[in-house]
């Protein structure tokens, strides 16, 4: 049984799908369900999960899946009238710490030996968050020692100076392997609010979640556990001189 804010969020996520084949901003849903901060959305956006009607796509700042309407919301499915009525999307979820097969599903072997592809899925903050590219554009070739035995991986060209501390410089490429979770200290790939993302050190004080900057210049961000969704960990660094 859904809430009457938990079903009107559904519907309007459902209308703007079926209309423009996108989901809608944070803001956008907070303004049609007439609520005073984005915290409220997420907290339904996650009861929505919670209960399988929607899931969150990984390294997208706004992708939403529906994967099942209730009864009352059903007519207004248009096409092949299925439960799952996004459309465009390559749903890639992060699956946390469990176990995966030896090879991360998404590496290839190349011709170089003990090499591995990875896809290349944009770029990262380091300083400013900016929106994460979730489109692979390219693959990159990297040495197999950085790719771990569990969980599939990914490459982010960093933007920004914050992590120079930590030997991670402007225009470097990250190597990340996705998980949900991190401890403290780990470089982590973190998504706040469902659509800013940015590359710093975690730390879990409290309820709250810090995420701090390897350059004095910046100061550490500390929010609520509920506006930040670790997306990956740092394995590797990729230098061009």
């Amino acid at each position: 049984m859904l809430t009457k804010k938990q079903m009107d969020l559904l519907a309007f996520i459902n209308s703007r799908v079926q209309h423009t084949g996108v989901p809608p901003s944070f803001d956008e849903m907070k303004e049609a369900l007439d609520l005073r901060s984005k915290s409220g959305i997420h907290r339904l956006i996650t009861a929505l999960e919670e209960r399988g009607f929607i899931r969150r796509l990984a390294h997208r700042a706004r992708a939403l899946e529906i994967l099942k309407l209730p009864d009352s919301l059903k007519g207004s499915v248009q096409g092949n009238g299925q439960d799952n009525v996004s459309r465009g999307f390559t749903p890639r979820v992060i699956e946390g710490d469990r176990a995966s097969p030896p090879q991360p599903a998404n590496a290839r072997p190349v011709s170089t030996a003990g090499a591995v592809d990875v896809p290349m899925m944009g770029r990262i903050a380091a300083g400013v968050p900016i929106e994460a590219i979730a489109h692979a554009s390219h693959n990159v070739t990297v040495p197999s020692g950085m790719i771990s035995g569990t969980g599939e991986h990914y490459a982010l060209e960093v933007k920004g100076d914050s992590m120079i501390d930590a030997g991670i410089n402007d225009g470097d490429v990250v190597i990340i392997r996705e998980t949900a979770t991190a401890d403290n200290g780990d470089i982590v790939v973190a998504l706040i609010c469902e659509e800013e993302a940015t590359l710093k050190r975690f730390f879990r004080k409290g309820s709250a979640i810090a995420l701090e900057a390897a350059n004095p210049a910046y100061e550490t961000r500390v929010l609520p556990g509920d506006q930040v969704r670790v997306q990956g960990r740092l394995v590797g660094l990729i230098r061009s001189y």
